[in-house]
């Protein structure tokens, strides 16, 4: 099984890939609820250089509350993590499949529900 939806954006860069999967991400109704910059962090922290590489916490906010009243502690899997990280052809995003990632729930309704959060993340990451 694939646990991620990837894609390569052939030259370009983080900035502009960015903006362009936020866009795609609200096309499909995601928003972006946290952002963690690995790149910047690891310099701080560690004083370690390394490409550019974002986590982008992105909720679809129906599917999300639809999620927990199936499942309560699927929170602590939630939200669906999308990366952008700098490699030597331009920007590759990925974005963790969710049917993947609720493998360890054993619950067929939630698991419906993961595979259209997939769809609609793969529609986004296509999007880009």
């Amino acid at each position: 099984m694939t646990y991620t939806i990837n894609r390569t954006i052939a030259g370009a860069g983080i900035d502009d890939v960015d903006a362009r999967t936020r866009k795609a991400l609200a096309a499909e109704g995601f928003g972006v609820l946290t952002e963690i910059d690995v790149k910047a962090t690891m310099k701080k922290k560690l004083d370690v250089e390394m490409p550019a590489y974002r986590i982008l916490g992105a909720c679809n906010p129906g599917m999300a509350h639809q999620a927990i009243g199936i499942e309560p502690r699927v929170g602590a899997m939630l939200p669906c993590n999308v990366i952008l990280r700098e490699v030597e052809a331009g920007v590759e995003v990925s974005a963790i499949d969710p049917v993947a990632s609720m493998q360890a729930i054993d619950n067929a309704e939630l698991t419906a529900v993961a595979g259209q959060v997939r769809d609609l993340l793969a529609k986004a990451v296509e999007a880009i």
